[in-house]
């Protein structure tokens, strides 16, 4: 065989400049990186979907009225809801048998407190830390008793 058909030269002249493929890879890696985050954030992570079913259901009744989220709202106490909190903490507090030092403070972005106003209820609620009264409640969920 001649020489020159297995062997050729290598080294090919592109017609880009070497500035030009820089350009065109670091493109193709930045497209290629944003498609592949796109595509991890819409995937359902450990079987997990993105739907609003995992939200706790509300219950809305004559008498009753909140979230039926029974592990976030487990605590629960009885009394009479009267406005004002103490020192800045909670709207309202809920005046129970005992004395003051009975009192349970209250807040909460589920149910409106102002409608129950001098009605005896129950709240479910999740305690939160105070720091100037002996129990602050985030309520969840309302019971009118009388």
């Amino acid at each position: 065989m001649p020489e020159g058909e297995l062997l050729h030269d290598l080294s090919s002249k592109s017609n880009l400049p070497p500035k030009a493929l820089l350009i065109i890879g670091a493109a193709v890696l930045i497209i290629s990186g944003a498609v592949v985050g796109f595509l991890l954030t819409q995937a359902p992570q450990n079987g997990k979907t993105n739907s609003s079913s995992a939200t706790p259901a509300m219950v809305k009744s004559a008498t009753e009225i909140g979230s039926t989220d029974t592990q976030t709202f487990r605590d629960t106490a009885t009394g009479t809801l009267e406005t004002g909190g103490s020192n800045g903490e909670g709207t309202h507090h809920l005046t129970r048998d005992g004395g003051p030092s009975q009192t349970v403070y209250l807040i909460s972005s589920i149910v409106d407190l102002e409608q129950y106003l001098g009605k005896k209820v129950q709240v479910w609620g999740e305690t939160i830390r105070a720091q100037r009264v002996g129990w602050l409640m985030d309520v969840g969920r309302l019971k009118i008793l009388e």
